[in-house]
């Protein structure tokens, strides 16, 4: 019998991912998954982190179960071809082509960008492989001044947006973002939104107002869990989109990076009319934290 869900997105840092617990990423996550993945349901590790900076990091995890898709630097989609994962086109083509000329039309005004924030903050601010424009803020009150001074500079530039994860930012093009690349997967697949199911810290643009509702609330004892990309320094980052909100998808787990202690977790909307518990052979560190994470996969087995 196949899974109502036939998509899992996750974060990665912050959401399966704690880099100093042991596991780093929970076995009981990674169990479930397989179980999931055995019914034929695909993983997809959605994450602003390069290739390079991600295998070598799940391969000091160790984990033993394979994403089946990754969405790469918040907008290129990799699936695995069962040896290696490759690029997916035209996306992945149409992507960079799209960024390079954004980038060519914003290039002349760096240096004016570069040097307000040199005159006024101890921060770093540098240009790679995916942006002409990355920044890292000393803390993240001085992020919050520069990206607002960054998001105006961005309303003036048709498809140009800021993406930031705590003290981390970048420039990137609207089109393409965490969710606009997971509604390609999704298409890509055959699938519809109510076959997905996406679970990651709160998500949003820079100047966003305040965070949506999830789809899949967490109740019992919870407290926020810290290492959560975009859930500090007012919780900015790139926004879920509008076709995986609201009641017609599968589900949405906002802000998945908390500490539970044998919490409890209460389906919402398309999801079992059940709660489940995480066992406390279980609780280890990591356990805990995607404890609502597992609870939720775990419902689909």
């Amino acid at each position: 019998m196949s899974l109502p869900v036939q998509l899992i997105s996750t974060d990665f840092d912050g959401t399966i991912f704690a880099e100093f617990e042991s596991p780093p990423v929970a076995r009981v996550f990674a169990e479930a998954i397989a179980g999931c993945q055995a019914r034929g349901a695909k993983w997809v590790i959605n994450t602003g982190r390069d290739m390079s900076s991600l295998m070598e990091t799940l391969g000091r995890a160790h984990l033993e179960v394979r994403p089946d898709y990754l969405v790469l630097v918040e907008r290129e989609i990799h699936r695995h071809d069962g040896v290696a994962y490759v690029g997916v086109d035209p996306w992945n083509r149409r992507c960079c082509e799209v960024h390079a000329a954004l980038f060519a039309r914003v290039r002349p005004d760096l240096p004016r960008l570069t040097a307000w924030i040199n005159e006024r903050f101890d921060a770093m601010v540098y240009e790679d492989a995916f942006s002409p424009f990355c920044l890292i803020a000393r803390e993240n009150g001085d992020a919050d001044a520069i990206c607002d001074h960054l998001t105006e500079y961005c309303r003036g530039v048709p498809g140009l947006t800021l993406v930031r994860n705590d003290v981390y930012a970048r420039l990137s093009h609207t089109g393409y973002s965490k969710g606009t690349a997971l509604q390609e997967l999704t298409r890509m697949l055959g699938l519809t939104r109510d076959q997905v199911f996406a679970a990651g810290s709160p998500q949003r643009p820079a100047d966003a107002p305040s965070r949506r509702r999830p789809l899949a609330a967490v109740s019992g004892q919870c407290r926020a869990g810290g290492a959560g990309a975009g859930d500090r320094g007012g919780g900015r980052g790139q926004q879920t989109p509008a076709w995986l909100r609201g009641r017609g998808g599968a589900g949405t787990l906002v802000g998945s990076n908390c500490c539970c202690h044998g919490s409890l977790i209460e389906c919402g909307h398309d999801f079992p009319r059940t709660t489940h518990r995480i066992e406390p052979h279980e609780q280890n560190p990591m356990s805990r934290r995607c404890g609502p994470l597992v609870a939720l996969v775990r419902s689909y087995r």
